[in-house]
């Protein structure tokens, strides 16, 4: 049998549809992986939905997907360093190892980098194909549906290790799936105080059992009052803004201490309107735009996270559902009452 079952965007409307394609061949360079397990994306649902960033970014039709873990059916002939059976999850940015980012250790902000399953076929399909140096190998005693999250869990190890956040005080804004990584991350490299904004009661709750020290509902209360009376009136050491709100982002600016560390990894819709001269450049603060994951340093602090058990990947993955149940964890996704939704190809075992 050549052909598998993919979960695509056909055309450029709201939806997605089951196809069956060939499966992929195996360049020379390249290993081929049977999915195990796939995890939904926003980004997945931004597509989905076919806002106005995805009609102007997707190519129709593709394969959608890109979080996953899978094992290893055939490497490339000029593949050295891999071998058929072996468990691997995917850093998703396809890069061309040439230009100057590339030649400089700044891979993740490559040129010309493809991102799986946004600018080419993606891991919502039965077989996927990708450059042996994307495969990342992973702890095959792990559960699936954990090491299926290790890609977003990498945006979050990305984020809070833009700046040593040992014995300070972070804020955590937008608690959807990887701002609850970023919670966890938080607490496990050392944080005195994590502080989680959210609007979504179900994210909230998730936060104080990821080990928050304080949740604050920004439609329920004032952030910036109830941050500087949790940090007797200096604000917190560092903000990992997650949200991508207009309004979450520039309220940020008002609780963040003088001299601290702002990471966006949020992509707002729109273009914000800040106050330079007193909210950045008289406060003394640091501005680091997070875009993926370095690579591939952050996928070995990820590994020694994961391999070690310091995270609680059991209450960031909420649920598991099955290939032909995909479209319903995207509603879900949709709704936010979520954390991650992992999607086990051989079906989930109920009993």
């Amino acid at each position: 049998m050549n052909t598998m079952k993919t979960f695509c965007k056909v055309k450029g409307a709201y939806g997605g549809e089951f196809v069956e394609k060939e499966i992929p061949h195996c360049g020379d360079d390249q290993v081929l992986i049977k999915v195990v397990a796939t995890s939904i994306c926003g980004t997945d649902v931004h597509i989905y939905q076919w806002d106005d960033w995805a009609q102007s970014r997707i190519p129709v039709p593709q394969t959608m997907g890109h979080e996953f873990v899978g094992k290893i059916v055939e490497v490339g002939k000029f593949v050295s360093g891999y071998s058929v059976g072996e468990t691997v999850a995917a850093e998703t940015h396809i890069v061309c190892n040439t230009c100057e980012f590339c030649m400089n250790n700044q891979m993740h902000i490559c040129e010309q980098t493809k991102v799986l399953g946004v600018d080419i076929d993606g891991a919502f399909a039965e077989y996927i194909a990708i450059p042996a140096q994307n495969a990342i190998k992973v702890n095959p005693k792990k559960a699936p549906e954990f090491l299926s999250i290790l890609e977003p869990l990498g945006n979050a190890v990305h984020t809070i290790n833009s700046t040593s956040v040992k014995d300070k005080t972070v804020a955590i804004v937008g608690c959807g799936p990887i701002g609850l990584m970023a919670i966890d991350v938080a607490k496990a490299y050392g944080a005195k105080a994590v502080y989680a904004l959210e609007v979504n009661e179900y994210r909230l709750h998730k936060a104080i059992e990821l080990g928050a020290d304080a949740i604050i509902n920004p439609l329920k209360e004032n952030a910036v009052k109830k941050i500087m009376e949790l940090t007797n009136h200096k604000g917190v050491d560092v903000v990992c803004e997650m949200s991508g709100k207009d309004s979450a982002i520039i309220e940020a600016f008002k609780y963040i201490k003088a001299g601290g560390h702002y990471a966006m990894l949020g992509v707002p819709a729109t273009h914000v309107t800040l106050n330079i001269a007193t909210d950045i450049v008289f406060k003394g603060i640091t501005i680091a735009g997070i875009t993926g994951r370095r690579m591939f340093e952050t996928w070995d602090q990820v590994s020694q996270l994961v391999d070690a058990d310091r995270l609680h990947l059991d209450k960031i993955v909420t649920h598991k559902i099955n290939f032909e149940e995909i479209e319903e964890g995207i509603h879900l996704m949709e709704s936010g009452n979520c954390g991650k939704v992992v999607v086990l190809m051989e079906g989930v075992n109920n009993e």
